[in-house]
């Protein structure tokens, strides 16, 4: 994608339906104690990576609140109860450690299952806003500024094949 286009919803939904079948091929096809080999200086195995790319996705819908309303409203809650805006005071770095120990128990399938849950909730969002939401300028909690669509691909495609790349053990890893 390059920077100079904004995609449209339905670019943008293709790209979601595509990157989360991709994501789910990928870690579904790798060898038996691939995902706990360590893969980021912090120490995280690819599980955990993969609990991150589960639990950062149900943030995604709430980029279309944030153009739809300045960025005034809050999201629903998942099932943790655990808002974006309270729990994200001490950073990204920190909520993300808190979201993977939340998961620590769970299985990769069950780390898969979140994630397909919550990809059809951001693709049902992004299908229920108006077009006109995907040009408004936006800045995500994670600091990527500029048209909602842009920003919603580099978050929920972009980012989310990177750490995919990173579990499958990707070049530079």
């Amino acid at each position: 994608m390059t920077t100079d286009h904004v995609l449209s919803k339905a670019e943008l939904l293709d790209a979601l339906r595509r990157n989360g079948e991709e994501v789910l091929a990928i870690v579904r096809a790798l060898p038996a104690g691939r995902l706990e080999e360590g893969r980021y200086e912090k120490g995280w195995n690819g599980r955990q990576i993969l609990a991150h790319i589960a639990s950062i996705e149900w943030t995604y819908p709430r980029l279309i609140d944030i153009a739809r309303d300045g960025g005034a409203s809050v999201a629903a809650a998942p099932a943790s109860g655990e808002l974006p805006t309270r729990s994200m005071r001490d950073g990204n770095d920190a909520y993300n450690e808190r979201q993977v120990a939340k998961r620590a128990h769970l299985s990769v399938v069950e780390l898969l299952e979140e994630f397909e849950k919550n990809r059809a909730a951001t693709i049902r969002a992004v299908e229920a806003a108006d077009e006109a939401l995907f040009a408004r300028p936006i800045r995500s909690a994670g600091g990527v500024t500029g048209p909602l669509a842009t920003v919603f691909y580099q978050v929920a495609v972009a980012h989310v094949l990177g750490h995919t790349r990173d579990i499958a053990g990707g070049p530079g890893r």
